[in-house]
């Protein structure tokens, strides 16, 4: 049993190494035309990481000729097989670039905005990937409304719409646990100005009445009166649009509070 380990090992090895050496054949080669067949052959197995060697050194080869833009095309995609998207999506929007009239076109630049949705970092980083993502989708859009990727490209920049959506109400949050109520508030009102529609609209209509409140107690007098109604105005705005809201118990004691500040006041 060993002894038939040993010989399955070294079989293998000496497989590996035959391998390797027909690689570095063609690699070496200055037969281009061998090498696109290789690197064809490659990419149709999955073998991506090899293909994309070949592919590489064909770039140049090739450029200005048919095989050139499937070249191209592959080249994107096996770097997006090997999950460097950051990569694929600049060989893919290379592509778009320089065949816009493939039949692949439409495709990679798709795949050139979906590669820079899965970079898209956590919302507590850096958004640029998700910005440069959301334009490129809404390019898409706008250059091929007819595409069969239309519904998908809609996910996802609704996805990454809600991202950033998250982030800035997490920002908005941030300021009121800091008790830097005034900021708290105008980032609350931008919120509501830039998604109209968002999920938080009921949270946001809370914690803006409770924001106005804490600031109306921390303000001079010649302020509080108007920050106490904006308070007021608040509470019955939740109380207008959610009706059912169980937030409303604990606001309408604030806007009573706030009700009976205002007449000592006057």
């Amino acid at each position: 049993m060993i002894y038939r380990r040993l010989f399955i090992g070294l079989l293998f090895c000496l497989v590996c190494c035959a391998s390797c050496s027909e690689f570095d054949r063609v690699i070496k080669s200055t037969d281009n035309d061998m090498k696109y067949e290789v690197a064809m052959d490659y990419f149709d197995r999955k073998d991506y990481n090899h293909a994309l060697q070949l592919f590489d050194l064909l770039q140049n080869a090739y450029r200005s000729t048919p095989r050139g833009e499937f070249v191209a095309y592959r080249t994107a995609m096996c770097y997006f097989e090997t999950n460097d998207f950051e990569i694929a999506s600049y060989y893919f929007d290379k592509f778009v670039q320089n065949y816009p009239f493939s039949v692949d076109a439409e495709k990679a630049a798709f795949m050139s905005a979906y590669c820079n949705y899965k970079t898209s970092p956590n919302m507590t980083l850096d958004q640029s990937n998700t910005y440069t993502a959301i334009s490129q989708l809404k390019s898409f859009i706008e250059r091929y409304p007819t595409s069969d990727s239309i519904g998908r490209a809609k996910e996802l920049m609704q996805d990454l719409n809600n991202k950033l959506e998250e982030k800035d109400y997490n920002i908005c949050m941030l300021y009121y646990k800091m008790e830097n109520y005034n900021a708290a508030i105008t980032c609350f009102e931008n919120l509501l100005k830039k998604y109209p529609n968002t999920i938080h609209r009921e949270d946001i209509l809370c914690e803006m009445a409770k924001a106005y409140f804490d600031y109306a107690e921390n303000s001079v007098p010649a302020k509080q009166r108007e920050r106490y109604e904006a308070c007021i105005e608040r509470y019955n705005t939740l109380t207008y649009l959610y009706p059912e809201s169980p937030k409303l118990k604990e606001l309408e004691t604030i806007a009573n509070k706030a009700r009976k500040k205002i007449e000592n006041l006057d």
